[in-house]
């Protein structure tokens, strides 16, 4: 008997200078001033790497993926694994079951590969930052659901993709061409379990990049300052991760205007973006935007929308290029959508 049940799930609604290189910026502030830049939980992050730009079929969290496909019984296939193409592996969203089951209704061996998985494709601060937002979005990672797309451990293209509250993550061992992460993914959380947070956002274990992008506001002068703010944020919906190629809007300021040390901001708030996941997707990141120009062809857009304490500390704000699109939706908690690709 498979060690699913039917049992309902259940989700939670939420409501809403020069060119610098990437390798230029490492070179020039270094890997320890941003393990320094961001102190919550206390762990090293790694700024670049030398590890080959995305995962392989045999990186650890798709070999744990293929292990997990094997422990499937039929009737599991049935529920949790589709084919490669099929429409489910390409939707992100802020809060949905991917399939009924949950992580919590598969055998334990299954429950711990996924978390072997989950594990893999963070870092280690990355790792504790999501055991810490699923713990208070949905009780804990096995209210999570996951389902697998292909056939891993063949040569066949795959991936596993967890969904649930605030979280759509991947793992395709660079099945995808072009895509960092797999496709377009999502992380958010409403901290302490509050839906409505604090203006400082408290214990919110994303907040670090908001204060970074803050940060970035407060060196412009008055008239970045006023091309970069815009009245009315987008609405927090999938489309919103569309990569616009040479589409791009011209909403809000070119980081080309923006001085050495602003652009070394810049490339800062993206690696404490990357901060979380594994080396080899920060990697891919890093080469799919050097090769759109680096971050000489970022716009940056914040919004008025959404201030949480009429405080002038902005929650809401993009970073976007052709082929890049982090949207940050901290109002009323943090909502984070991220696509990533070498190509529009």
């Amino acid at each position: 008997m498979s060690a699913i049940n039917d049992r309902k799930t259940t989700g939670l609604e939420c409501s809403f200078c020069t060119p610098v290189s990437r390798r230029d910026f490492v070179r020039t502030i270094g890997a320890g001033a941003l393990a320094s830049a961001v102190p919550i939980f206390g762990r090293t992050a790694i700024a670049a790497s030398t590890v080959a730009d995305g995962p392989t079929p045999k990186s650890a969290a798709e070999t744990a993926v293929a292990r997990f496909y094997k422990t499937m019984t039929p009737e599991q296939r049935k529920l949790l694994s589709f084919p490669f193409d099929h429409a489910k592996r390409k939707f992100v969203g802020n809060n949905w079951a991917i399939v009924k089951p949950s992580i919590g209704d598969l055998t334990p061996e299954q429950q711990s590969i996924c978390r072997e998985i989950m594990k893999n494709l963070c870092s280690e601060d990355g790792y504790e930052r999501f055991m810490k937002q699923m713990d208070d979005d949905a009780g804990g990672f096995e209210a999570y659901h996951v389902a697998v797309f292909g056939e891993p451990g063949t040569e066949q293209p795959f991936e596993w993709v967890l969904s649930g509250r605030h979280d759509t993550l991947r793992a395709d061992g660079n099945s995808v061409e072009g895509a960092a992460f797999g496709g377009p993914i999502f992380y958010g959380h409403a901290a302490d379990g509050h839906d409505t947070e604090d203006p400082k956002h408290m214990n919110n274990v994303w907040w670090y990049q908001g204060d970074q992008a803050n940060k970035i506001f407060r060196t412009l002068d008055d008239k970045q300052q006023a091309r970069a703010l815009v009245a009315k944020a987008e609405a927090d919906v999938p489309k919103t991760t569309s990569l616009k190629g040479e589409k791009l809007p011209t909403t809000g300021l070119g980081v080309a205007e923006l001085d050495g040390q602003q652009k070394k901001m810049v490339s800062q708030l993206v690696e404490m973006m990357l901060r979380p996941f594994r080396a080899n997707d920060a990697e891919e990141v890093r080469s799919c935007l050097d090769s759109n120009g680096g971050v000489d062809k970022l716009r940056l857009t914040y919004f008025k929308e959404g201030d949480l304490g009429n405080d002038g500390v902005w929650d809401i704000w993009k970073v976007e290029g052709p082929a890049f699109s982090w949207f940050f939706r901290g109002s009323p908690h943090v909502h984070t959508w991220l696509n990533v690709a070498r190509k529009a």
